[in-house]
């Protein structure tokens, strides 16, 4: 695999750039991976990358060829982000949206001012719609089966039937069962499901379809992920964690296909 180029880790020129650098000269593309990653650690230049080959985002150029954002740039991508993260738009009606003004500046300070007036951040438009943002490259933290059952919608019922139907495991913790933060998204979502009349049982389509994904990927990049050479077992995470949300995406699109059929 490639190593880094100066771009991607943030510099120009053989020079860092910060992601608040001097006005006028605009961030890295690395230095704007590291200013989104804490709101979404599932983030990577490849990404960005991607968005901006689907002319959602044109940041400058330098001489060189290095791409520069400029702070709208940043907001319009972070806008980008939570329109996929937590409503699941298509990048065909992101792109109506923004071009209806949202994911400006403007809005950007207002998203910001919501945000900063708690300590939690705004609740997502629609229950259900929401992805979580555990990623291949954090492990997260656990939470406590006391605590997931305190959640709405959620009891020892769901948590043993997932269980039973190997869709979650949990681990021994010294404070008792503890979850880890993808099995607390999964319990999360089954409750709403649920709701539905979805049951645990109903989930093990979802199960064998992510067995079958991971195996792929297992099959693509197990080699290097138990390659001896630390720098290529970290390339190969960061390859695996970007499939896994492309993937994820594939997913979608094919369910959304599908279920259109339905209305017509």
């Amino acid at each position: 695999m490639a190593r880094p180029s100066a771009e991607d880790e943030g510099q120009v020129d053989g020079r860092p750039e910060r992601a608040d650098g001097p006005r006028g000269r605009g961030a890295t593309i690395g230095a704007v991976c590291q200013t989104l990653r804490q709101e979404f650690p599932d983030i990577s230049i490849s990404k960005i990358r991607y968005l901006e080959d689907q002319r959602l985002i044109t940041p400058q150029r330098t001489s060189g060829g290095y791409r520069l954002y400029s702070q709208t740039d940043i907001d319009r991508l972070r806008a980008i982000l939570r329109m996929q993260r937590d409503e699941f738009l298509p990048l065909r009606v992101i792109r109506q949206e923004l071009a209806a003004g949202r994911g400006s500046a403007d809005n950007a300070v207002d998203r910001g001012r919501e945000t900063s007036s708690s300590e939690e951040p705004r609740e997502p438009r629609h229950e259900g719609q929401r992805t979580s943002n555990v990623s291949v490259l954090s492990k997260g933290s656990f939470h406590l089966r006391s605590d997931i059952l305190n959640e709405p919608g959620t009891d020892e019922k769901l948590l043993r039937e997932l269980i039973d139907f190997g869709l979650i495991t949990g681990k021994t913790g010294a404070d008792g069962p503890v979850f880890d933060d993808a099995e607390r998204e999964i319990i999360l979502v089954a409750a709403a499901l649920s709701r539905y009349g979805i049951g645990a049982r109903h989930l093990r389509t979802f199960r064998s379809s992510a067995d079958r994904e991971a195996g792929l990927l297992q099959q693509l990049l197990g080699p290097s992920l138990q390659s001896r050479n630390p720098e290529r077992r970290k390339e190969a995470v960061d390859v695996l964690d970007d499939l896994a949300v492309t993937v994820s995406r594939l997913s979608h699109l094919l369910l959304v296909r599908d279920l259109r059929r339905l209305t017509d």
